[in-house]
């Protein structure tokens, strides 16, 4: 019996809920071990850096068009 029929066996012995928690683990890992090439990486990269910058930052109600702004105010400078 290979690995994948092993952990197969097991699987057959749980309760329903609890083989879906092992099926929620298995695709944890492969998301954590699965490397992206280079090109997707930097595509998700990008994406993630243009949906930051639709974001806006309030302090006290009001909003802050620059991050430095923020830093200021919090110092006490105008």
């Amino acid at each position: 019996m290979n690995l994948p029929e092993a952990i197969y066996q097991h699987v057959l012995r749980l309760p329903e809920p609890v083989a879906r928690e092992v099926l929620d683990f298995i695709e944890f890992l492969e998301q954590r071990y699965t490397l992206y090439p280079d090109t997707e990486l930097e595509a998700r990269r990008q994406a993630a850096l243009a949906h930051l910058d639709t974001l806006t930052i309030e302090w006290q109600g009001r909003p802050i068009p620059d991050r430095a702004a923020l830093y200021d105010d919090i110092r006490g400078q105008p």
